[in-house]
């Protein structure tokens, strides 16, 4: 008669698949605020995030939107979550928050706050306008954080232009202008000290064609004389210099040229 043979499991893989089992189970995580009140969250977030452990007050935010959903509490936790991504460096996690609660809430008496917030935080993207202070070749970056913190105070002042974040905001506006004209005019004279003058001139133009009244226009007139000059355009060359001497008759660029490289950019002001 045929009879099956029991395997016998070796006692020390017995030992071993046990200590597996229990690890595996005191591995599974516990929510510990199961039976905190949505008070107590909002507490304890605030204590993280005032210590600086914004990572830590993030996922507590989280669970105070589900927990307290539909409340003014949820509300305020989704915006003091965004401010936690953001000083945590997760800047795109921290916009994707903000856009999504002016989405659900565009009656929220906090709109003129999400929209503060997420200029700030374009504002102080280092990929955006204070990037070339790292001297990458300007040619090679773009202005985009600059142009969306832009966009989002101004539609801060218009929307809500008493809000107690409008005279920072329109200060700030006029900073993204200033910045964003240095920016064309470091990218001419790239072009230029390149031998590229046609992109030096086309680029200079751009400048003269989009800002008004802002300090790097001077340095974009010059440019295009230079330019002209530099292309045997005596014609076009002349016009430019009458242009720049008129709008700035004390130009230092005509009596000494382009200001040392080592300047840094705001020194125009």
């Amino acid at each position: 008669m045929f009879r099956a043979k029991l395997s016998v499991v070796p006692g020390w893989l017995a030992l071993c698949a046990a200590a597996w089992l229990v690890a595996g189970c005191s591995s599974t995580s516990v929510d510990k605020t199961a039976n905190w009140s949505p008070n107590r969250i909002y507490a304890e977030a605030k204590d993280e995030a005032g210590s600086g452990a914004y990572d830590k007050a993030v996922p507590l935010y989280e669970k105070l939107e589900g927990r307290a959903a539909g409340t003014p509490l949820a509300q305020q936790a989704e915006l003091e979550k965004a401010y936690a991504q953001f000083k945590s460096g997760e800047k795109p996690a921290a916009i994707t928050t903000i856009d999504r609660f002016i989405k659900l809430h565009p009656a929220s008496p906090a709109v003129d706050y999400a929209l503060y917030l997420k200029g700030v935080i374009n504002f102080n993207d280092d990929l955006g306008m204070f990037s070339f202070l790292t001297r990458q070749d300007l040619s090679e970056r773009d202005q985009k954080a600059a142009k969306e913190s832009f966009e989002a105070f101004k539609e801060l002042v218009t929307r809500f232009p008493d809000s107690r974040y409008a005279p920072d905001s329109r200060l700030r506006m006029n900073y993204i202008v200033n910045s964003l004209a240095q920016y064309e005019v470091h990218v001419a004279r790239y072009y230029y000290t390149h031998g590229a003058y046609l992109a030096a001139i086309n680029r200079a133009q751009q400048a003269l064609s989009d800002y008004r009244e802002v300090p790097a226009l001077e340095e974009a007139l010059y440019i295009m004389v230079k330019s002209y000059d530099a292309l045997g355009m005596n014609d076009l060359r002349d016009d430019a210099q009458r242009v720049l001497t008129s709008n700035y008759p004390k130009s230092e660029y005509l009596t000494r040229g382009f200001k040392s490289k080592e300047d840094p950019w705001w020194k125009v002001w």
